[in-house]
């Protein structure tokens, strides 16, 4: 570190702290050429989680869009925020278990296959959206087998 006041590049430590939320470390410091003491700040640089669109776009990946579509999709239907929570959660995991970049695909048919399962009317409005039906007859035929899997 370069000392404020002479410039000088030699310092030695005295006190290190964390932050209470763990995101930053505080150093006070001590120039070995002048005596002066002063306070740096550290923070751990991450990379962020990035996400492949299916138009090839690439884009951050933000949890809280997730979550907007679940809460979207069970809108005065019996689901509870913690199931919603628990798929949001689990999600994000599953980003954050791959590599730096993650299909969204991947994590539109994650969140179907959980939805097929917790309510089907919820699951019938999400895939609505994310399946992108171009007729009637497209999203017939996903109720259909929706229907005859449940035979």
């Amino acid at each position: 570190m370069k000392c404020p006041e002479c410039s000088n590049f030699e310092d030695k430590v005295v006190e290190t702290r964390e932050s209470k939320e763990g995101n930053y470390i505080r150093r006070r410091r001590e120039c070995l050429a002048c005596g002066k003491r002063f306070t740096t700040y550290e923070k751990i640089e991450d990379i962020p989680l990035m996400v492949v669109k299916k138009d090839g776009r690439r884009e951050i990946f933000d949890i809280d869009k997730v979550r907007k579509g679940l809460y979207r999709a069970v809108e005065k239907r019996p689901v509870s925020s913690k199931q919603i929570e628990q798929i949001a959660f689990q999600v994000e995991e599953l980003v954050n278990n791959s590599d730096k970049e993650f299909p969204t695909r991947r994590i539109g048919e994650y969140i179907m296959e959980k939805l097929k399962t917790l309510d089907k009317v919820a699951y019938v409005r999400f895939a609505s959206v994310y399946l992108e039906f171009k007729s009637l007859e497209e999203f017939m035929a996903e109720l259909q087998d929706l229907l005859k899997k449940e035979e």
